[in-house]
């Protein structure tokens, strides 16, 4: 069986004397919810924009369940998108826009608009129009849209903008749910710190090009940890832990950051206040999905 239901090779995209896609080969596990992270204008929508078919790449090539080439028009009904604001009409309601989706796709059983009405959360929305539409709701329907196809693959682009603390936490719940109804996700997305919560892979794009691809079990065993002491003694805690082997640390007004030897904490604590060192903090702390990706791309280069 097809590990991959979705493969990009070197895929790039030129408009004019600008690459916004720079020879991008990424790989989607059949299941996984993969988190495409970038700044924007990174290249990210461009790179999802080519995988859903809504533009033509300059060169390079991609496959879908198997399907490349001249079969890629066999896949289009397995991958279902919402990229940038969904198309709806405003004085229909939810029922009637995905009625006339489903005119279009020849979809005849009202069943499904049901069916797909509940998952998105948006069963009780009844005689309401879209006009009346939260931004969320709006959000929920474009995917119920998406979904009407019944979709194998959903790409996502920036899902989470502008929603608040509590319209995340619903959109990440129903993202989970999707996903658990066997829909492989590809999510692009800027809130990183709710992209972890759920993403199972990531593929990291900096200025065009793929920086770094990986699962989050990967990232989690890479993510660097360091120890933290906080101490006035700086500089002299800084002369013992030279003493007990550990170099490969830095002090910066009054806080040691030690690389790695988190499982030493309690044999460094001794040390510097057996050397009659006031601790007065000492934790371990572990990098972010943020920190890691700041790290990759250069922190807050342009």
């Amino acid at each position: 069986m097809e590990q991959y239901i979705l493969k990009t090779d070197k895929l790039t995209k030129i408009f004019g004397s600008h690459k916004t896609s720079d020879s991008i080969s990424i790989n989607v596990r059949k299941g996984a919810i993969y988190g495409l992270i970038g700044r924007n204008g990174a290249g990210k929508t461009t790179l999802m924009k080519m995988i859903t078919g809504l533009s033509n790449p300059t060169s390079g090539s991609y496959s879908v369940k198997g399907y490349s080439g001249t079969e890629l028009k066999n896949a289009r009904r397995f991958v279902g998108s919402l990229i940038e604001a969904p198309g709806l009409y405003p004085d229909m309601t939810a029922f009637q826009n995905l009625k006339c989706k489903c005119l279009q796709c020849g979809i005849k059983d009202d069943e499904r608009i049901m069916e797909v009405l509940s998952l998105v959360g948006l069963s009780g929305t009844g005689k309401k129009k879209t006009a009346k539409f939260s931004y969320g709701m709006k959000q929920r329907l474009g995917i119920a849209m998406s979904l009407i196809d019944r979709p194998e693959l959903l790409v996502l682009d920036e899902p989470l903008n502008g929603l608040d603390p509590q319209g995340i936490h619903e959109f990440r719940e129903m993202l989970l749910n999707l996903n658990q109804n066997g829909i492989t996700l590809i999510i692009s997305s800027h809130i990183l710190d709710e992209l972890a919560k759920i993403a199972t892979d990531y593929g990291i794009i900096h200025k065009g090009r793929l920086v770094e691809e990986t699962t989050a079990e990967e990232l989690l065993a890479r993510c660097e940890s360091k120890v933290i002491i906080r101490t006035s003694g700086s500089e002299k805690a800084a002369n013992i832990l030279d003493r007990t082997s550990i170099r490969n640390f830095t002090v910066h007004d009054g806080t040691i950051e030690i690389h790695g030897h988190i499982d030493e904490t309690g044999r460094i604590n001794s040390a510097l206040v057996s050397a009659g060192i006031v601790v007065d903090e000492i934790y371990v702390k572990s990098e972010s999905l943020e920190d890691h990706y700041l790290r990759l791309t250069g922190g807050n280069e342009s």
